[in-house]
């Protein structure tokens, strides 16, 4: 029986810095090859690929001459402005040997937080594929800050899988997939080959850290299947020198563990409200509202919030917490930090004489709301 990967027809593929490198000693050819080499299959059935590729810190470190991943921002940053050089070229050359154009893209999470430029790149990335292009994405770590930066190419891969609307995130690693335990540890871990993206369980026994070339670990990988599945994209987590392994996990092949989304698409919308913003502040709601938020569907009302925290301005997304802390939604707010703390527990109809003017008679609209 087939995987429902058999369909896709629009795919992000993620390369670990592992894969990429011989062991921290820059750039494996012959692997990029095999990859360019397989999406050019792909390509040729009229499938879209897009290719996450880690690999420039690793690429600077072995240009430096550094023998362990750096800890200090500024040093990370020039690794990858060394490395990022090498890396595009390698992957020009390989796909120019199948007949495949490509194109560098780095992004930034301020790149998706703002709705313009995530618009843009949406815009940009559509256009590329529709010209055949195969568009190579990294995150811009010549000049992010720790603030910005997505922190992992999984946590990438799933945005711009949520970006584009792909149809499947397909992260290449260099464990077999998801097991039942840390099989470099435990011998009698298994492989788990089905699952759910999302579910709690699976992110309970994943682990920690990967190698000191890479700075993901298996549990940025389940993080990454659960915002995928927002946009309704299944991921596949397997091991990137399985032979052949892009055409056999889209033909439908059982390979690795794939995590299923089992919930419809939200809006691209909402999934920029949900996944590619920074709250600017935070507004606290009572149980009331909570359930009607998540149960009933409605619009958030001033009457329903308790407390407001930060500072932010109307338009800015917010996020939306329950009585306990716990954030439960984000939308755009339609009052600034100040006139929302003055109508907090109030009807909509008091808010006029409290502020002198109604902008909205909600305080987040249901259609500028999403619930996580």
């Amino acid at each position: 029986m087939k995987t429902a990967l058999a369909g896709a027809r629009r795919v992000v593929v993620k390369i670990g810095s592992s894969l990429l490198t011989n062991a921290g000693a820059g750039l494996d050819a012959a692997a990029i090859a095999e990859w360019a080499r397989q999406v050019g299959v792909l390509r040729a059935r009229g499938i879209e690929v897009l290719v996450v590729s880690s690999g420039a810190i690793a690429e600077g470190m072995k240009r430096l001459g550094w023998k362990r991943r750096p800890h200090a921002l500024h040093e990370l940053q020039a690794a990858a402005a060394v490395g990022q050089m090498g890396l595009v070229q390698m992957w020009e050359s390989c796909f120019s040997e199948v007949g495949l154009h490509t194109a560098q893209v780095l992004l930034t999470h301020e790149d998706l937080g703002d709705r313009r430029r995530y618009l843009n790149a949406r815009t940009t990335l559509r256009s590329l594929l529709g010209l055949g292009v195969v568009p190579i994405i990294n995150e811009n770590d010549t000049v992010v800050v720790d603030e910005i930066r997505f922190g992992d190419n999984d946590t990438l891969g799933a945005l711009v899988t949520n970006l584009i609307e792909a149809d499947a995130l397909l992260i290449l690693t260099d464990q077999k997939g998801l097991h039942s335990a840390d099989p470099r540890r435990d011998p009698a871990a298994t492989l788990i080959q089905a699952g759910l993206a999302g579910d709690p369980a699976l992110e309970a026994i994943a682990g920690g850290a990967g190698t000191h070339i890479g700075s993901g670990g298996m549990l940025t990988k389940i993080l990454a299947a659960k915002r995928a599945a927002r946009s309704g994209a299944h991921t596949a987590i397997a091991w990137g020198r399985e032979p052949n392994l892009l055409v056999r996990l889209l033909d439908g092949e059982t390979v690795g563990s794939l995590l299923s989304a089992t919930t419809a698409p939200v809006t691209a919308r909402k999934q920029w409200l949900a996944d590619h913003l920074k709250p600017a502040g935070r507004v606290v709601l009572d149980a009331g509202a909570v359930k009607a938020l998540i149960s009933e569907g409605k619009s958030l009302l001033a009457i329903g919030a308790i407390a407001v925290e930060g500072q932010f301005e109307r338009g800015e997304v917010v996020s939306v917490a329950g009585p306990d802390g716990r954030e439960i939604a984000r939308g755009l707010v339609n009052y600034s930090a100040a006139e929302t703390a003055r109508i907090l527990r109030k009807p909509t109809s008091e808010i006029e004489a409290l502020l002198g003017y109604v902008a909205e008679p909600e305080l987040i609209h249901r259609d500028n709301l999403v619930v996580l």
